[in-house]
């Protein structure tokens, strides 16, 4: 399979409040690039959001708002891209709000949940969480909900689920976004 895994880790719980983001690239299943960056989301942050991401806003201080982030990827985000996240609601919600907020037009792309293939390809599990789904697979998931770390344990679920049960039982849990 090729496609992008990506996470974002938000400063608050608008979902226009991306303050990092990461990109993991997989072309024929093999994790060939990776792409990670704080930005600052020139919104306050919530207690709540740094005790789990452990992001502060003086981290953010320096760091490039997302319209100066978007040149460097935004070619990866195109009709025939399929890009993967585990609950990808969640990370569609933010690249939506974000691109919105910024008045930059929001592309087409294919997507795809790892936590929706896991509910359907593992049901024996006892909840499908990130942590939970990479323990059960035998990923590495040293630092969960770090962007990057996140992100490739999230392209390492839909490569073992790829080659467990077939491109075909893939395809089906694929959508259009737009």
């Amino acid at each position: 399979m090729n496609f992008v895994a990506m996470d974002f880790e938000t400063a608050n719980r608008t979902s226009e409040s991306a303050c990092s983001l990461a990109l993991v690239m997989v072309r024929d299943n093999k994790v060939v690039d990776e792409y990670y960056t704080l930005i600052n989301p020139e919104v306050p942050f919530d207690p709540g959001n740094i005790r789990i991401h452990g992001i502060h806003p003086a981290d953010i201080k320096d760091a490039p708002t997302f319209p100066q982030i978007w040149p460097d990827f935004k070619d990866l985000f195109q009709l025939n891209t399929l890009v993967a996240a585990h609950n990808a609601s969640f990370d569609n919600r933010v690249l939506k709000s974000m691109l919105t907020k910024y008045d930059i037009l929001t592309p087409n792309f294919l997507s795809i949940d790892t936590l929706k293939t896991s509910r359907r390809l593992h049901p024996e599990l006892p909840n499908h969480r990130l942590n939970t789904v990479s323990k059960a697979l035998g990923i590495d998931l040293e630092h969960h909900h770090h962007a990057l770390a996140d992100s490739l344990a999230c392209a390492k679920i839909l490569i073992e689920e790829d080659e467990q049960f077939g491109n075909d039982a893939i395809k089906r849990m694929v959508r259009l976004i737009n």
